[in-house]
């Protein structure tokens, strides 16, 4: 029976460090790198404007993504995503991709408090002012109401960092 490959996927508040980390990640293990925010931006260039524009078409890249996610996995490719798993539900999507074919998984809790992310969130807008308007307090006050803490009872092997 062939290997299959492993799918690393992350969970954190806005500004936690999850697109640094799994780019780190994908890096380190080899593996294949999957940005939602690049697929997002080259999929549908300027037509993100709200958080509900980002809520609509997240939902209709999904399944091509898992499908194609399945397949590396398959080949024995381990996988590195940067799509946020930071509810129960988008966990559940992404556990179901490594499931249905029967892959590990591997969750990382980048758990860090809200301080922690607005100066990591301030220091990206300088570095990145392209992303200056979605990066605000505002924004982040609001996508954390959302935010849910992973827990073992989801069935998923966690690994977490406070730093």
């Amino acid at each position: 029976m062939k290997k299959l490959g492993d799918l690393y996927f992350f969970c954190g508040k806005m500004g936690a460090g999850k697109s640094t980390k799994s780019k780190q990640l994908a890096a380190e293990k080899h593996a294949v790198l999957l940005s939602e925010d690049e697929w997002l931006s080259a999929l549908y260039p300027n037509e993100i404007a709200s958080f509900d524009d980002y809520l609509k078409f997240s939902a209709q890249l999904k399944p091509l993504v898992k499908k194609h996610v399945q397949n590396i996995l398959s080949v024995g490719t381990d996988v590195v995503m940067d799509f946020p798993g930071n509810t129960q539900k988008q966990r559940k999507w992404l556990l179901s991709i490594a499931s249905e074919v029967n892959a590990n998984h591997q969750l990382i809790f980048l758990n860090l408090n809200n301080e922690q992310c607005l100066r990591q969130i301030a220091q990206r807008r300088n570095e990145q002012p392209e992303r200056a308007t979605f990066d605000t307090i505002e924004t982040f006050i609001h996508v954390t109401k959302f935010f849910e803490e992973p827990d073992v009872s989801e069935g998923l092997n966690i690994l977490e960092f406070n730093e």
